[in-house]
This record gives C-alpha cells, sequence and structure tokens, in this order.
C-alpha cells in the first residue's frame, strides 16, 4: 500500500529529486550523454543498444519530431564508431493513431540504420499493441532481413505460439532476431503469468525453443536463476556465441553483468536517454510500485 502511495506521489515530487533516482538509469537528455554512456561501457567489452525515450504518443506532429531525431541519431553515433544498434517504440511514431503513418515512419528509420549496416530493436509494448507489432516486425523484416528486430516477453501466455507462427519467416542465413525479456507491463491474469516461478519457468521454454531452432536470442534479464538456465541451455544446444548475447538495462546489476562478460558473453546494455526521462521514470514506477522504497532510498539516503 506504502508502494502503490508513493508510485501514484512521484509525479508531483520536484523533478530534480526525481532525477537523483533517475540517472542511475538514464543516460541523460541529450545524444551527447548517450554518447558518453556508450563509450564507457563499450570501453569494457560491452555492446549497447541506444533508445530515445517517449511513448504513447498524442499526436502525429510528435511521431514526425520523432522520426527526425532518431534519423539526427544513427547519423551521429555511426560517426561517433560506437559499438551498438538502436530501440524504439512504435507508440512514440503513431501506432495507437495511425497504423501506416507509423510503419512508414518506422520504415525510414530502419533504412537509415540498414545504410550503415546496423540495426533497429522494435520494443514490445502492452498487450493492445502485441498483434500489431509483430505484424510491423514482419514487413520490416521481409525488406531489411538484417536489419530488424522484435521483443517479446515471457509472461504473455501467448508468447511461445507466437514464436512459433513468426518461423514461417525464419532463415538460416536471416534467423529471426528477438530480445526475450519478462515484461514489465501490468496485465491481466486472463492473458498474463503473474508468479515468479511460473514467469521464470516460461522465460526459459521460450528460451529453448529459440536457441534449439537457430533463432538469434538476447537473453535480457537480471535474474540469476535464469541466467544460470540460459547457461546450461546454450551448452546443451551447443549454441555458437554469434547466435545469441546477453542484455541488461543500464545502471541495473553491473557485477552480475561483469560476471556473464568475464566468461566470455555478448553483453548489450540498453541506453535510454531524452528529454522525456521523468515521464518514462514515473511510467515505470507506476507499473512497478515495488520500485518505490528503493526510491525513497535513493531520494532521501544517498542524494
Amino acid at each position: 500500500m506504502f508502494n502503490k502511495l508513493i508510485a501514484s506521489m512521484l509525479p508531483y515530487f520536484p523533478k530534480k529529486l526525481v532525477w537523483i533516482f533517475s540517472k542511475r538509469y538514464i543516460a541523460g537528455e541529450t545524444i551527447a550523454d548517450a554518447i558518453r554512456v556508450s563509450k564507457e561501457l563499450n570501453a569494457q567489452g560491452i555492446k549497447v543498444t541506444i533508445d530515445i525515450l517517449g511513448e504513447f504518443i498524442k499526436d502525429l506532429g510528435e511521431a514526425e519530431r520523432n522520426k527526425k531525431e532518431y534519423l539526427e541519431l544513427i547519423d551521429t553515433i555511426q560517426k561517433e564508431n560506437i559499438d551498438g544498434n538502436y530501440s524504439l517504440k512504435p507508440t512514440s511514431f503513431g501506432l495507437l493513431i495511425d497504423k501506416e503513418i507509423c510503419y512508414n515512419h518506422i520504415r525510414e528509420i530502419v533504412a537509415k540504420a540498414a545504410s550503415y549496416g546496423n540495426f533497429i530493436r522494435i520494443d514490445m509494448e502492452d498487450s493492445p499493441c502485441t498483434s500489431m507489432e509483430i505484424e510491423l516486425y514482419r514487413r520490416l523484416k521481409a525488406e531489411f532481413p538484417k536489419n530488424v528486430g522484435l521483443v517479446f516477453q515471457a509472461y504473455l501466455k501467448r508468447t511461445l505460439k507466437d514464436l512459433q507462427d513468426l518461423m514461417d519467416i525464419h532463415t538460416d542465413e536471416h534467423p529471426n532476431n528477438y530480445r526475450l525479456c519478462k515484461g514489465i507491463y501490468v496485465e491481466p491474469a486472463e492473458i498474463a503469468y503473474k508468479k515468479y516461478e511460473e514467469i521464470n519457468q516460461h522465460f526459459l521454454e521460450d528460451l529453448e525453443f529459440l536457441l534449439k531452432n537457430g533463432n538469434y536470442v538476447g537473453i535480457a534479464t537480471h535474474d540469476k536463476p535464469i541466467i544460470e538456465g540460459a547457461y546450461k541451455l546454450i551448452e546443451k544446444y551447443n549454441v555458437p556465441k554469434n547466435k545469441y548475447e546477453f542484455q541488461m538495462l543500464y545502471g541495473v546489476t553491473p557485477e552480475l553483468r561483469k560476471s556473464i562478460v568475464d566468461k566470455g558473453h555478448t553483453m548489450r546494455v540498453y541506453v535510454p536517454f531524452g528529454k522525456e526521462w521523468f515521464g518514462y521514470s514515473t511510467r515505470r514506477l507506476k507499473e512497478n510500485p515495488k520500485m518505490a522504497s528503493h526510491i525513497i532510498k535513493a531520494l532521501f539516503f544517498r542524494g
């Protein structure tokens, strides 16, 4: 109850206070911040995926601005020789307003990344977006088979079937490319697993399907039992190192991250930045009120 109360109050806190917590998990507001953090991670042998914060826009003018910002980001990052790729959220390009306009914006961004031989990850958002985002991936992979990937959330009950259905566009030459994560959005029990052990079980079930069928997978987790389970599956199916990677959020479990890198596995860190950091931080807290106690500590004991 306390955590939910704090979560509901946080949007009304002064931004400077919220930033004390958020700066541990967000690179900053500018491309320069993203470059600085990315270079620090690259120096540790870690790849990055860079995301401009923003989602669930209200008008298509925002979609156009977001597209231009991504195109500028890609040009800038490539000039800086960052070892990384890009992630984006379709709702920041108008997915829930006009699907075709959204597709065209994202297609232009993927084409820009492809011109550099780089890659765009389509983030998976909440359940009303799932089927539309799978369709976006299908359309884009047909044209850019090496330059686009998708995210799947293991807590959704539909995920394994979705992965199975998408095998019709998978080839050895151009394997399907996914990030597999647990999922953060609050979804009803009818469509999502709720228990920790249950979600972990299905994460590893989905991961096993992906690895044994030759998909490329970003194993996105900070959970030790899942990481240990992933190690076993990689060994079981003798998966080559160029067919998977581990992924983590910026600022989260750096010691665990280092242990994975030290074992010789590829690691990629999600680096979010942008002026929408406040909305991102407060929305994520509402989705996961248990974070409230950590924020209180950050605000009053670590600031």
